[in-house]
């Protein structure tokens, strides 16, 4: 009866979701790569196809026994997810075929001496103080006034001189700049340094406001008297604006393996839809809570910008919406699936990014490894403790094999500084709205939760301090997923057997 039960619970939607990053991940960039053929791409797909096939004639035979029934239904159940599957394999090779990271100039790239086109994001500025901003180009220009037609993303730097007026004319604006195209020989990829800059025509109505609102709430945040050094922290944590960050400060946060707390993600959006939820609840109901969340956290992701781990929350919690009103399933995996399934088919390039990887990892981790730990661990350890502890374990297993192929080293450390830091980070959001509210409407009160936010920007400074003294762990990325799959599947056996063992004792309580 286990048995049939764990079946069950298997849904479609995750069997989609493994077939395409199946081939979202693998199959497809090893065909672009050229590692594959065409034809040996062909024949991956046809494997899940021609077992499809069999399946379907298995389950059209006469089977004769007691299990008859019971036969049936796996083998329907077992064609169900092998069309999911390859659904989602075909889902994910159509989705890569849109991906394209090639820059056309129209000129020769030695013969590029400016540029021109439409800033895709906010300018930020970086470590040395220069700005750097996604152009879509649109025209090159060459010695001599030669012009020509170009396409492509490409990233460009600006002298720090020019911060003010990007950031003044922000996301959405035509520019037109001078400078020089470096191409990386590592990967391929080319830059542009920009010397000189030209406003040549202002973004839409509806982006000079948004970007109006963010200069607004930036020089809120960092012109106010009771607004310290904890300003370009709530900055970070509510808008994703980390220019204003101390640059030490955000180090610390590496050293002691917590960056995600300064990137906005699901805990952020959560700590948001809690307030809308606590405001909403009683007055609109559940239901109209949450539509009118929706409504909010849309609008809130169009202030932020396309940040991909925000994204993610964001239509997880739309989703979230449809499961309320009974349109869907509320089973949160199905819906972390789902979201990934839709999020890489309206923008397939964000597959590739960091943050979008770990963000899925980090909350599949949760979702499934973290699961399985508190289902071990519980009676064993205090609840108020498993829970967060078996979170935190959850996501560094899922993420630990990617953080060791990108960063070279591992921060085991985060698991226990994150417990820490992750409830004052939550804290801390909530006072700096409730500061933001107070400065705008009583600004003579807003010294009150001030003075708590520089005591809390204090405090998380020296719990990042001392995690960061512990040195970091150097491993081959390799070992560290094997390891991590191994420890992924004795987790899960353990918890499996437990369950096991619950429903043999049951009938004895």
């Amino acid at each position: 009866m286990q048995k049939k039960t764990a079946m069950i619970q298997i849904n479609p939607v995750i069997c989609a979701a493994c077939g395409a990053v199946l081939s979202y991940y693998c199959l497809f960039p090893l065909y672009r790569s050229g590692a594959i053929s065409i034809n040996g791409l062909l024949v991956l797909f046809f494997i899940p196809t021609a077992f499809l096939c069999l399946l379907r004639v298995l389950s059209s035979f006469p089977l004769y026994g007691d299990d008859t029934l019971e036969t049936k239904r796996r083998l329907r159940l077992l064609i169900f997810w092998t069309t999911a599957f390859s659904a989602g394999l075909a889902v994910g090779i159509a989705v890569s075929t849109r991906i394209s990271d090639t820059v056309n100039f129209g000129i020769p790239e030695n013969a590029v001496r400016g540029i021109s086109g439409t800033l895709l994001d906010d300018p930020r500025v970086i470590s040395n103080g220069k700005i750097m901003s996604a152009l879509s180009l649109k025209m090159s220009m060459g010695n001599g006034g030669v012009r020509a037609t170009a396409n492509g993303q490409i990233t460009v730097f600006f002298p720090e001189e020019n911060a003010g007026r990007l950031k003044e004319f922000g996301r959405g604006t035509d520019i037109s700049a001078e400078g020089d195209l470096r191409k990386n020989a590592a990967n391929g990829s080319v830059t542009f340094t920009a010397q000189t800059l030209h406003i040549t025509k202002t973004a839409s109505s509806l982006e000079r406001f948004r970007t109006s609102l963010r200069l607004a709430l930036t020089g809120r945040f960092t012109g106010s008297r009771s607004a310290g050094a904890w300003g370009g922290l709530a900055l970070a944590l509510l808008l994703g604006i980390r220019d204003n960050l101390d640059t030490g400060f955000a180090a610390l946060y590496r050293g002691a393996g917590c960056s995600y707390i300064l990137a906005l993600s699901g805990m952020h959006l959560a700590i948001i839809v809690s307030l809308i939820s606590f405001i909403l609840k009683k007055p609109l109901g559940l239901r109209g809570a949450a539509i009118t969340g929706a409504v909010i956290i849309i609008a809130y992701c169009f202030i932020v910008g396309p940040l991909p781990s925000l994204n993610r929350a964001a239509l997880m919690y739309l989703l979230g919406v449809l499961a309320i009103l009974g349109m869907l399933k509320r089973d949160m995996l199905s819906l972390l699936c789902m979201a990934f399934l839709l999020q890489i088919f309206i923008t397939p390039a964000s597959g590739f990014s960091l943050s979008f990887i770990l963000s899925y990892l980090a909350l599949a981790g949760i979702l499934v490894i973290g699961r399985a730990i508190n289902g071990v661990f519980m009676g064993k350890i205090p609840a108020v403790l498993l829970q967060s502890l078996s979170a935190s374990l959850g996501a560094f297993i899922a993420t630990a094999g990617v953080s060791a192929w990108v960063f070279n080293d591992l921060r085991p450390v985060g698991i226990l500084a994150g417990l820490a830091l992750a409830p004052l980070a939550t804290v801390f959001m909530v006072l700096s709205i409730v500061w933001l509210g107070l400065d705008s409407v009583f600004p003579v009160l807003s010294f009150l939760p001030g003075k708590v936010l520089f005591v809390l920007y204090w405090l998380m400074e020296k719990i990042a301090t001392l995690a960061a003294a512990v040195p970091g762990v150097r491993a081959n990325p390799f070992l560290v997923i094997i390891l991590s799959l191994l420890i992924t599947v004795t987790i899960l056996w353990l918890g499996w057997r437990r369950r096991i063992t619950a429903g043999q004792l049951e009938p004895f309580a």
